[in-house]
């Protein structure tokens, strides 16, 4: 019986199937290369069918074939979710009411039919039924009806456009009349392109892309003037078409303050939103706790969110880059004592679930005169072109004892005896001995707006008992909202608000004297028009 031949053992390890792509292919031995074998291999993959054409075995077929059959249920041929019209207006009034306070937040708000709980604008102005009955106007026995027109004829409508034109005129023409034309008739020059800063289509676009990228929205205000740098246009726009969102109002620079001016301030601004002062310093900040753990809290109540995004938005020159400075205890956006320094927007990350924006500052229509503008930070002074116009302000809004210690000057007739004065005491001098005015002005309002003169709008006068009623709403409205994390959110939030008013704020005490800084002094500070 003859032996049966052993296969050879491949004992080198070397591939030496056909088919096997890593083979080594030599020309001369006549061997497949890489690409002959993925095209066999491909080859395989195909169907095999019958004579027909039938598919008998593929490898990509599922072996398993679902069930396409649909479940028969009356509940596809209907509205799976019915309301009574009662519950639903039971439920409009409820949710306005909530809406109306801003100490109350909207869970889960994608899953509300919110199209069918606000009234669109173009059908809130259709009550066709309140004027007449359903019968006439739908009904199989509807009446057409004459249409009613503003006038009977030709004359009557010359008429009411007279009529509507006079009292337009009366409306705007007056106040357009007083701001544009004098008595003598002769209107004022126009303003120079360097006060219109901050309010190009550019910087608005800058800061319409933060505010529809945040969540919460943090308005920076400076604790020497907080009426004075806010924006009630913003706050409007976010009350009417973003109620999704929340606001912050954020006290800073406090410590160019007094502590009781800016705690009455506290208790003022908490009533319509959460409020916190702060200090921006990277070693030596305040507030940067508490406005931390108010940012946390408001990421709890967006749970469904998996990061919330949050913008910070302001005059210039108020502190914007500053404040994420702070908070990130590191330089990450560039900063500079002077206005516009901040271009375009810029998403800083704080932690896994927070980002925060940059915005650059932005200025709102109001009626501010030129030198209102450059006192409120907006203006680089370098660029002004008559410094000297704006110091008799300055001369009226600082007590006079402030004046005396940062420039050693007495008495002074006028704002141009003043800077005469400065002029000789600091050296400003041009060829031939004439004072340098424009250099010693622009001094003055660089010290003005980098806080080494001391200057402060006062809170208005409030009864006792007023930090109680400032935090009532924020401790309701933890009990209105139902859950354990989106109540304790709440709480969490007036705790810290409440906390902060009994901290002591820090104060450069070199600035003030000490009644001033007690609050005892009879003489107050001068009050900007807001």
């Amino acid at each position: 019986m003859a032996k049966k031949k052993e296969k050879p053992v491949n004992i080198s390890g070397k591939p030496k199937h056909s088919l096997d792509v890593n083979r080594e292919s030599n020309g001369s031995k006549g061997g497949r290369s890489a690409a002959t074998v993925r095209r066999l291999k491909m080859y395989n993959t195909r169907p095999k069918r019958d004579s027909k054409g039938k598919i008998l075995k593929h490898e990509l077929q599922s072996q398993e074939l679902p069930s396409t059959r649909i479940q028969p249920d009356r509940r596809w041929f209907g509205n799976t979710r019915v309301v009574n019209q009662k519950e639903l207006e039971f439920f409009r009034e409820e949710l306005q009411n909530r809406l109306s306070s801003n100490y109350n937040v909207i869970l889960k708000e994608r899953k509300l039919p919110m199209s069918l709980l606000n009234d669109h604008q173009k059908q809130a102005r259709v009550h066709l039924l309140d004027t007449e009955p359903f019968e006439d106007a739908f009904g199989p026995k509807k009446k057409r009806k004459r249409p009613k027109l503003m006038a009977s004829d030709y004359e009557s409508l010359v008429r009411k456009a007279d009529d509507s034109q006079d009292a337009f005129e009366l409306k705007c023409g007056a106040s357009t009349s007083a701001d544009g034309i004098e008595a003598d008739g002769f209107r004022e020059l126009v303003r120079h392109t360097m006060f219109e800063k901050g309010q190009s289509k550019r910087i608005w676009g800058e800061l319409y892309k933060v505010i529809d990228s945040s969540d919460v929205v943090v308005q920076v205000l400076d604790a020497r003037d907080p009426q004075g740098t806010r924006c009630y246009h913003l706050e409007k726009h976010l009350k009417e078409h973003c109620k999704h969102k929340h606001m912050i109002l954020l006290l800073n620079k406090c410590d160019l303050v007094p502590a009781w001016a800016t705690k009455g301030w506290l208790r003022i601004l908490s009533k319509e939103y959460p409020a916190l002062a702060f200090h921006a310093s990277i070693n030596k900040s305040f507030g940067k706790g508490s406005l931390l753990s108010v940012l946390r809290q408001f990421a709890r109540l967006k749970s469904d969110k998996q990061a919330i995004s949050v913008g910070f938005v302001g005059y210039p020159n108020v502190g914007k880059s500053s404040v994420i400075n702070t908070l990130r205890t590191k330089n990450v956006c560039k900063v500079a004592p002077i206005p516009g320094e901040t271009k375009v927007w810029q998403y800083i990350t704080l932690t896994k679930r927070i980002f925060l924006i940059d915005c650059p500052g932005v200025v709102y229509q109001n009626d501010d005169s030129e030198t209102d503008i450059v006192l409120k930070g907006v203006v680089r002074v370098t660029n002004l072109h008559d410094a000297a116009e704006h110091i008799g302000e300055v001369l009226k809004r600082v007590k006079k004892e402030h004046l005396e210690r940062a420039y050693r000057i007495k008495e002074w007739q006028d704002d141009n005896d003043f800077l005469l004065q400065l002029c000789k005491l600091t050296g400003k001098l041009l060829k031939g001995g004439e004072p340098d005015l424009m250099t010693a002005a622009k001094m003055v309002l660089h010290d003005w707006q980098r806080g080494k003169i001391p200057f402060f709008v006062p809170p208005p006068q409030e009864e006792d008992g007023s930090l109680e009623e400032s935090h009532e709403p924020g401790e309701e409205d933890a009990n209105l909202v139902d859950g354990g994390k989106e109540s304790a959110a709440r709480r969490a939030i007036a705790d810290v608000m409440s906390s902060q008013q009994l901290k002591d704020v820090p104060v450069q005490e070199d600035l003030f004297s000490e009644n001033e800084l007690q609050g005892k002094t009879t003489e107050q500070f001068p009050c900007t028009e807001v």
